[in-house]
């Protein structure tokens, strides 16, 4: 059974930057809880009081420049966020997300389509996203087996916990 991700869209432009996603004076703790209560604060001020789990992030090219800092995609998966589709993401943001099991998405056709308030199903099994608004299905790479396995796990410290049996330290 294919696992199908629902959610009301939060739609952003381009260049959303870390310090836009988690502000940096909150980069003090790792809690995902804590960075949740001030994901897209200083950019969204409305995002906190509306957002529901299973919602979903859609934004134009560079999602995610700025900074390394694995906080952005924790703080966006604490919030309830279960996936951002974006034209383009900057690749250290792609890889943070992935690794920590948020499901990021690159398809600018369905960007294009996707309006704010918009109710999307997203399947990562067959590579699809619906805009149910607009009926329109549009398709994406679906994941390699090693990426999809690391997502399903909850992110690739839950993935090698699982495999080897044991805790994981954290840092």
């Amino acid at each position: 059974m294919t696992e199908i991700l629902r959610g009301k869209v939060f739609r952003y432009g381009r260049d959303i930057n870390t310090d836009l996603i988690i502000p940096a004076r909150y980069l003090m703790t790792s809690d995902p809880a804590e960075l949740a209560k001030h994901c897209m604060e200083d950019h969204d001020a409305t995002f906190l009081q509306q957002v529901e789990p299973g919602d979903i992030i859609v934004a134009e090219e560079n999602f995610g420049s700025g900074s390394s800092r694995e906080h952005a995609p924790v703080a966006i998966k604490a919030s309830g966020i279960s996936c951002v589709i974006a034209k383009t993401f900057a690749r250290i943001f792609f890889r943070n997300a992935i690794n920590i099991g948020l499901p990021v998405l690159q398809c600018p056709e369905a960007v294009d389509d996707i309006r704010q308030g918009d109710r999307v199903e997203v399947s990562l099994e067959k590579g699809e996203i619906r805009n149910l608004r607009s009926g329109k299905t549009f398709h994406v790479t679906p994941y390699p087996e090693a990426l999809m396995e690391i997502i399903k796990a909850g992110g690739l410290m839950n993935l090698v916990k699982k495999k080897r049996g044991t805790s994981v330290p954290t840092c």
